[in-house]
């Protein structure tokens, strides 16, 4: 793939072309560090990053009722990129569309070879994690940006690969302030949980709704509620 133009941003080297630039446009950057990936689509990756959360639009424009936040985003990011980039074949679409679909679900991105890993780690102990420790289920595209999305909300100390340094995330925090972006997310997905709560029971965003939106209940929404009712035997 031919070298991209690019330009220092928070002290770092990233991807400036005019697809990128619509793309800035249309949905702000979210910053994060992520492992070195040679060899792969970098453009593809940054047009993710950039859009992987269109789904949280507000306006309706870009969004449905029945679909859950991740599949609106991909298919949003899709029509962008055939109405933008007439050059992208289907494996570039492809790649963007799996990106951000799969944003929110890193297992299926990677396979976690070693118990002491990053998922481990978070929800069960502590530890120290390697990048070696993980095996790619999906291509580098959709890996790096499930990494970095993660390293977003994890923060240095339980980024996955421990690629992300406290200098480095105080350089882009500094660059790119995060605004309250805790509550904010807060607030969008208890949104969710309010206006399309269909789409929420299968993904953690219903964890939210449980939490914090007045008269939201996974009871009976579970899978394993599904399958219990279930008469056939």
């Amino acid at each position: 793939m031919a070298t991209l133009p690019t330009r220092v941003l928070a002290g770092v080297q990233v991807p400036d072309t005019p697809l990128i630039t619509k793309a800035l446009a249309l949905c702000p950057i979210i910053a994060a560090k992520i492992p070195e990936l040679q060899g792969y689509d970098l453009e593809a990756h940054a047009i993710a990053a950039i859009l992987h959360d269109l789904g949280w639009d507000e306006t309706g424009d870009l969004v449905t009722q029945e679909k859950r936040f991740e599949v609106d985003g991909a298919n949003a990011a899709r029509d962008f990129l055939k109405r933008e980039a007439g050059d992208w074949d289907k494996y570039r679409l492809q790649l963007v569309w799996d990106a951000i679909a799969l944003h929110t679900t890193t297992t299926i991105a990677k396979k976690i070879e070693s118990r002491n890993d990053l998922t481990t780690r978070f929800f069960f102990q502590r530890g120290h994690t390697k990048l070696e420790n993980f095996q790619w289920h999906k291509e580098p595209e959709v890996v790096a940006t499930s990494y970095g999305i993660h390293a977003d909300f994890a923060g240095p100390d339980l980024a996955i690969g421990g690629h992300l340094t406290w200098e480095a995330w105080n350089v882009i925090v500094k660059e790119l302030p995060r605004l309250g972006m805790k509550e904010g997310v807060r607030e969008i997905l208890c949104r969710l949980c309010r206006t399309k709560p269909e789409t929420t029971y299968d993904n953690f965003v219903g964890q939210y709704g449980e939490r914090y939106v007045k008269g939201y209940t996974l009871a009976g929404k579970n899978v394993i509620d599904f399958m219990e009712a279930n008469t056939l035997g």
